[in-house]
């Protein structure tokens, strides 16, 4: 069980392109991180990693985008599919597309404005709260510490019934922003999805979000053959989300396939500490 943080650049400004096509091939040179550990790769060392446990050879050349910043590339390439993985699971937020902070963030405050809660999350607190799998979760966690609304319900049982119709609305509003195509996919991970399927590997997306939330995402900005072929587990599909392993536990068992032949594509620490104790082989990607 391995692990490697990709950074997206050298700079915490600069854009998100991690995931730019993927080929997985077979390095005779290559060196396997140990077992249970993670490495964070620096972009000036990142002209060519591999990884035998995942099969992944990357490189990463820096470009220039047009206002100046710089951002990076990875390219990889399937050869031997005898040692290629046998499935590709994928994170959906900050993963497929970065909806975090211009998404759901977004759709968090316009749903606590419309509710007249006088409550709205900045940037900083929501990366606060972003340490937290699941928005239920995540709005009962905030209230809990810094108090309830004055309009919210005093009883246990009507507080979750409150927080439900606030996540409810709060998925309405967000899965406009997808089906508008206002978040658009990080570049490069329809072709990664392409090339697993070319090679017969199995994809999946394994999320925490609401499970309605993710099929837009997959089906509005993938498309509709694509998102035929792909398998979602997200929401309460599991009883613990991340950084508990439930939910990918149960793609491996859903597929078929042996946590050990999997590799993940995770973009925070509790997704990251999931997919390890899942055993499997995790990519980390920092997304905006």
């Amino acid at each position: 069980m391995a692990s490697i943080i990709i950074p997206s650049s050298s700079s915490s400004s600069s854009t998100s392109s991690v995931l730019c096509s993927h080929n997985l091939t077979n390095n005779k040179q290559s060196h396997s991180p140990r077992p249970g550990t993670s490495h964070q790769l620096r972009p000036s060392l990142l002209p060519e990693v591999s990884l035998r446990s995942s099969i992944a050879k990357c490189s990463n050349p820096l470009s220039r985008n047009s206002i100046g910043r710089s951002r990076s590339s990875f390219k990889c390439s399937a050869v031997d599919s005898s040692v290629l993985p046998s499935a590709l699971l994928f994170d959906c937020d900050g993963v497929l597309v970065d909806t975090e902070k211009d998404g759901h963030r977004v759709s968090f405050n316009d749903t606590f404005a419309e509710k007249e809660l006088g409550v709205t999350w900045d940037v900083e607190l929501y990366g606060e709260l972003l340490k937290i799998g699941g928005g239920k979760e995540r709005m009962t966690a905030y209230f809990n510490e810094t108090g309830w609304p004055e309009n919210a319900p005093k009883g246990e049982q009507e507080r979750k019934e409150f927080i439900a119709s606030l996540h409810k609305r709060k998925t309405e509003l967000f899965m406009v922003l997808i089906e508008k195509k206002l978040l658009p996919l990080r570049p490069g991970v329809a072709k990664l999805i392409d090339q697993a399927f070319a090679k017969g590997v199995k994809v999946a997306v394994c999320s925490t979000s609401n499970e309605k939330a993710v099929s837009a995402i997959v089906s509005f900005l993938l498309g509709p053959e694509r998102a035929a072929k792909i398998q979602i587990f997200a929401g309460d599909v599991v009883p613990k989300k991340k950084p508990d392993p439930a939910i990918y536990n149960l793609a491996a068992t859903t597929l078929g396939v042996e946590p050990s032949r999997c590799v993940v594509v995770e973009d925070s620490g509790i997704g990251l500490a999931a997919a390890k104790a899942a055993g499997m082989t995790c990519f980390v990607t920092k997304s905006g």
